[in-house]
Parts: structure tokens; C-alpha cells; sequence
């Protein structure tokens, strides 16, 4: 399937702020099953662009606008076209179990198997969990675990935007018993960690299907799980709307948790309030343009036309983008 993408995100500053410095994670990454055809980030103001691929080999672009400014807008445009993905079997041996126990993988995905950031163990958690039988499943294979896991999460939790916020810890959505993908995703991997399964944050956009039961935001970034079973190698699964992850997902990012992932990160010098405005955009397409290269560590000068820009007080807004 062929997809257009435009996320914008415009900050508005009651009065001129001095200087802002800001990182971004919206280019959609390439794979096997995922081919980017064009990338393009729009800045107004004006400001020069630098990027990088970061430790999780997620393309960053950042930039400084040293200037007054009262604005900052942030638009990407992506043409991204996704292959189905390959069928995930209804269950493993279990002594897949025995292979997720061995210290390779221990070793190789350290980072994925530890609590951190948002995605930790607390006593909500245990008892979340408990109630919900969700503790040591060994008397099942992994993937018939994982899939039970993404099911109840999927019933425990109504989606809801607004009730928690960029920096919620999972307690407050199991609290709640309400939340938005950013939030069900956190749960999901603590509990893939407890269990001694990696378990990484994905970011990205879904193009949502009312016919296929999703009960995602069609106009906001998404986000969902990357599961590593031994013998499928990571199997992308997404708790908001129970399913595994397809061509309808596009993968912009991945990480421990949201932390290392956020659509937008930055600083700003100034004492005064901002307003944030997001709005996403995912729509089918009907051709493919030519691959462009991959902007890893070039230096460009994107023009604009007036003037925009972001700010830290605003950033546990940031999450209103992941639903």
C-alpha cells in the first residue's frame, strides 16, 4: 500500500521567545516491508538543518533558530509505500520459552529487556497483572501469551484522549481504565519485560479502518509494540486495536519507551506561555516517486515564508500527538 503523510506541529508563543534548539523524529524509517519514495521537513521560521541516525538507528534532524520569534511551525511530508506483513503463526513450541531464557539474548537486547523511562513495574502494575492472570505464562508458548496479552489490554482499557498526558506514568492509566495507544503500549512492554520478553516502543501512524474494528484517532500518530520471539525475529503488536501490526502501520521510530522517541523534543529561552497545534494527515496514494537518499548527517537550508517555532513548556503535550 502506497500512503501520503503531512504531521504539522505548530507552536504559539504569547510573546517573543530569544532562542530555540529542537530535535525531531518524523521521517518514517526504511525496511525490508516499509520503502520511503520522498521526505521533506518544512521550518518556518527559517533555520538551518542537521541530522543524524540516532542509537536506535532512528533519523533525527535538528536545528536552532537563534532569533526572536513569537511562532515555530514543523511540517513533514512523506510518501511511504508497506508491504503486508509476514503471517505470524497462531502459536509457537514451547520451548520457544528456552530460547528467549538464553543469554545471547540476554546480551543483544539488554536494553529491551530492562524497565525504563515510562515502561516500569509498579504495584498497579503487579496487581493489574494479578487480576488479570497475566503473571509467568509458562504454561503457554510466548506468542499465544503475547496475543492473550494484547487482548486483555485491549478490554481492560477504553480509548480515550485527554485523561492522561505526555509524561504519565502507567498508573494513571490503570487508574483510569482509560488512555490513549502512548499509554496501552507502555503497559504492554513492562509487562513483555517481566515476562523476560524484549519488547520495544514503536512510533508511527496507522491508516485506520472503522470496518476493521480500530478505535485509533485516524488524524494522529500511533504507536504500538515490537515483541522479539527467537524464531519470527520481532513481530509488531499493537494493544489499542488488538492486532498485529500490518501495512496499515507505518514505523517512523523505535525505542525503549516514548522518551526516546517523541515527534518533537526541544528548549526554548523565554519566560512565557505556548499553545500547541498538531494535526496528522495519513491518506492513501496511487504512485510511488523515486527512493530519495537518506539525510543522514547532510546540512540543508530549508526556506519558509514567516514565523514559528517550539517550546519545553509545552512539551507534555507532545503526547496528545501519540493516540
Amino acid at each position: 500500500m502506497l500512503f501520503d503523510i503531512r504531521h504539522r506541529t505548530g507552536y504559539k508563543y504569547e510573546a517573543p521567545v530569544r532562542e530555540s534548539v529542537m530535535e525531531v523524529w518524523v521521517q518514517p524509517r526504511r525496511s525490508l516491508s516499509q520503502r520511503l519514495t520522498r521526505f521533506a521537513l518544512e521550518l518556518d521560521p527559517a533555520a538551518q538543518l542537521f541530522s543524524y541516525a540516532d542509537f536506535f538507528g532512528n533519523a533525527v534532524y535538528h536545528f536552532d533558530v537563534p532569533q526572536p520569534h513569537t511562532s515555530l511551525t514543523i511540517q513533514s511530508v512523506a510518501s511511504v509505500e508497506t508491504d503486508p506483513a509476514a503471517p505470524v503463526p497462531e502459536a509457537l513450541a514451547a520451548d520457544e520459552w528456552d530460547r528467549l531464557d538464553a543469554a545471547r539474548i540476554e546480551g543483544r537486547y539488554f536494553d529491551f529487556l530492562r524497565p525504563h523511562g515510562f515502561a516500569v513495574p509498579t504495584r498497579l502494575l503487579e496487581k493489574f497483572m494479578a487480576r488479570h492472570e497475566l503473571a509467568a505464562p509458562r504454561n503457554v508458548d510466548p506468542l499465544t501469551a503475547l496475543r492473550t496479552l494484547s487482548s486483555r489490554l485491549y478490554g481492560a482499557f477504553e480509548y480515550e484522549q485527554g485523561v492522561t498526558r505526555a509524561d504519565s506514568p502507567i498508573d494513571d492509566v490503570l487508574s483510569a481504565g482509560r488512555g490513549v495507544c502512548q499509554d496501552f503500549a507502555h503497559v504492554m512492554i513492562a509487562i513483555c519485560r517481566a515476562w523476560g520478553v524484549p519488547a520495544r516502543y514503536v512510533s508511527g501512524y496507522l491508516f485506520t479502518d472503522d470496518s476493521a474494528g480500530d478505535r485509533s484517532d485516524p488524524d494522529a500518530t500511533h504507536a504500538w509494540v515490537d515483541v522479539l520471539l527467537p524464531s519470527l525475529g520481532w513481530v509488531g503488536l499493537d494493544p489499542t486495536n488488538d492486532t498485529v501490526a500490518g501495512e496499515r502501520h507505518i514505523v517512523v521510530a523505535s525505542g525503549r519507551d516514548y522518551g526516546d522517541v517523541p515527534p518533537t523534543r526541544g528548549v526554548y529561552k523565554g519566560k512565557v506561555e505556548s499553545e500547541l497545534n498538531v494535526t496528522v494527515s495519513v491518506r492513501k496514494a496511487s504512485a510511488a516517486a523515486v527512493e530519495p537518499e537518506f539525510m543522514r548527517s547532510a546540512r540543508a537550508v530549508i526556506s519558509s515564508t514567516g514565523r514559528r517555532l517550539p517550546s519545553a513548556a509545552a512539551l507534555d503535550q507532545q503526547f496528545q500527538q501519540q493516540q
